[in-house]
C-alpha cells in the first residue's frame, strides 16, 4: 500500500510540474492542475490556468485569484483586481467549496461529462449556489436569506415561494359556492323554480384556514454550458372553511412548473441590477370537474434585479390557448324545442373552462422583496390594461419576522385586494387580511 502511494504521489508531482500550456490542457484537467499547484503553494504557476478558467466563468477560479490577488501570493498585490474577482464572484465562498469538493466534471469541455455529473450527489447543491452566485450578499440580511435558500438537504428539495399556515384569514366579503353540475345557484333556481341559493348559494363565514406549501428541485446545472440551472418546482395553495359547519376545503390550486435559469453577463449585472432571467412552463389548476374546474397554462419570461436589500421580478407571460366549449356550457343552459331553458347536459366537456381569465389576470405582475434586519416585506402588482372592456388588477402585501427568534418559524401578515386571489373565483373582487405563520421565506411571489 505504501509503494502505491508513493507512486501516486511522484505522478502528482511529475503532473504538476509538466511544461504544459494552459491554454491547450481541457478545463477540468486545468482545474485539476491549478488545484494540485496551490496545493504545493506554486502559485505563480497555478495563475495562468486559474485565469483561464476565470474567463470562462468558472466562479472557484475567481475566488482564487480574488485571494491570489489580496494577498500578493505569485502576483503583484493589487486590492483593485482582488476586489474585481470577488465582485464577479459575488462573495459566494460556499458555492466554491462545492466545486473544490470533487465537482469539476460539471465544467467539462465535454457534454457527456456534464451529463454524468448531473446525476452525482452534491450536483444539486452545486446548482443552489450558482443560481445565487450571480447575486450580492453584502449586507447580513441578504446573506442569511440567502445561504438558507442554498442549503437544502432534503431529497435536494427546498423552499420555493413561501410556505406558510394562516389560521385567521378574514375576507371583506362571503365567498360564494360554486356547485359542479350547474352554472350556478341562481340559474338553478330560476329554472327549477327552487330556492337553494339562500341556502347553499354563499359560504357562512367569512374567516377560513389558509395554507401553502412550495418547494422546488434543481434537475440539472451547466448541462449545455452556459451556466444555465434547469429545475422543477410544485407549489400548492389551499383554502379551508375549516369554521363552517361541515368545514370544506373551498378551493386548492395546484401549481407546477418547469424553468431553466441563465445568470446574466457582469456587464449586464452591474449596469442595470439584472440578475439572471428564467423562462419557465407554468401549469395551474383546482383539480375539480364540472363547473367548479378551473385551468390554465403559461410560458413566461422572469427577471429578476437586485440592488443590495431590495429584489425585484418583472414576470410577463403567454397563455398557451385551449379549444372552446359550446356557448351553452358557458350560458349554463339550453333552450329547448318548446323555448324552455334546460341546464346544460354535459358540464364535464372537454375544452377551455375559463377563456377569460386574461381579462382578470393580465399578462404579467411585478413582485418585490425587501429586507430590513430581521423584517421581510413583499409585495406584487398585477394589471389587465383593460383587456375584457374594464380595468381589473390586484395588489398583494406581506410581512415576516421571526417567531421568539426563530430561524424556521416567521410571524407572517398578508393583505390582499383584487382579482385572482385563487382560481375558483379569479373573475371576483375580493378583499382579504390574513395572520399566522411562515416556514420558509422565498423571493418569488
Amino acid at each position: 500500500m505504501k509503494h502505491f502511494l508513493v507512486i501516486v504521489w511522484l505522478g502528482l508531482v511529475l503532473f504538476a510540474q509538466s511544461g504544459v500550456d494552459p491554454k491547450t490542457v481541457p478545463s477540468e484537467e486545468a482545474f485539476q492542475k491549478a488545484r494540485m499547484l496551490l496545493e504545493m503553494k506554486k502559485y505563480a504557476e497555478a495563475v495562468p490556468y486559474l485565469e483561464r478558467l476565470a474567463k470562462h466563468g468558472n466562479k472557484a477560479a475567481m475566488y482564487q485569484l480574488a485571494v491570489l490577488y489580496e494577498k500578493g501570493l505569485g502576483v503583484k498585490k493589487s486590492f483593485e483586481r482582488s476586489s474585481y474577482w470577488y465582485k464577479q464572484v459575488a462573495s459566494n465562498y460556499a458555492y466554491i467549496q462545492k466545486i473544490l469538493d470533487g465537482e469539476t466534471a460539471i465544467f467539462s469541455d465535454r457534454i457527456e461529462e456534464r451529463f454524468k455529473a448531473q446525476f452525482k450527489g452534491a450536483s444539486s447543491a452545486v446548482a443552489n449556489e450558482a443560481m445565487l452566485a450571480n447575486l450580492q450578499t453584502d449586507t447580513k440580511e441578504t446573506r442569511s436569506l440567502l445561504e438558507e435558500f442554498a442549503s437544502g438537504k432534503f431529497f435536494g428539495l427546498q423552499p420555493y415561494k413561501a410556505n406558510y399556515l394562516l389560521p385567521a384569514s378574514y375576507a371583506s366579503s362571503r365567498y360564494r359556492r360554486q356547485p359542479s353540475a350547474f352554472k350556478s345557484y341562481k340559474l338553478y333556481d330560476e329554472i327549477e323554480g327552487t330556492k337553494f341559493f339562500d341556502q347553499y348559494g354563499t359560504y357562512d363565514p367569512q374567516t377560513e384556514v389558509e395554507f401553502q406549501l412550495s418547494l422546488m428541485k434543481n434537475l440539472t446545472y451547466n448541462l449545455f454550458g452556459l451556466d444555465e440551472t434547469i429545475a422543477a418546482a410544485y407549489t400548492q395553495h389551499s383554502y379551508w372553511q375549516l369554521y363552517s359547519k361541515s368545514s370544506p376545503f373551498r378551493e386548492t390550486n395546484y401549481s407546477p412548473e418547469v424553468f431553466v435559469v441563465f445568470p446574466t453577463s457582469p456587464r449586464i449585472n452591474e449596469r442595470f441590477g439584472l440578475k439572471a432571467t428564467r423562462w419557465g412552463y407554468l401549469h395551474q389548476s383546482n383539480g375539480q370537474e364540472g363547473y367548479r374546474s378551473r385551468s390554465w397554462n403559461r410560458l413566461y419570461l422572469q427577471g429578476l434585479f437586485q440592488w443590495e436589500n431590495l429584489f425585484l421580478t418583472t414576470r410577463v407571460w403567454y397563455r398557451v390557448p385551449e379549444s372552446d366549449k359550446p356557448d351553452a356550457y358557458y350560458r349554463g343552459y339550453i333552450v329547448d324545442k318548446n323555448g324552455s331553458k334546460v341546464l346544460y347536459p354535459d358540464p364535464n366537456e372537454d375544452g377551455d373552462d375559463n377563456p377569460d381569465i386574461i381579462d382578470y389576470m393580465g399578462y404579467g405582475d411585478i413582485a418585490f422583496t425587501y429586507l430590513w434586519h430581521c423584517h421581510q416585506f413583499g409585495g406584487l402588482l398585477r394589471y389587465n390594461f383593460g383587456k375584457g372592456g374594464a380595468h381589473r388588477g390586484a395588489v398583494k402585501l406581506d410581512w415576516s419576522y421571526p417567531f421568539f427568534e426563530s430561524h424556521t418559524i416567521f410571524w407572517y401578515l398578508r393583505f390582499f385586494s383584487g382579482y385572482g386571489e385563487s382560481l375558483i373565483d379569479y373573475n371576483k373582487n375580493y378583499t382579504k387580511a390574513s395572520f399566522g405563520f411562515s416556514f420558509s421565506r422565498g423571493i418569488a411571489q
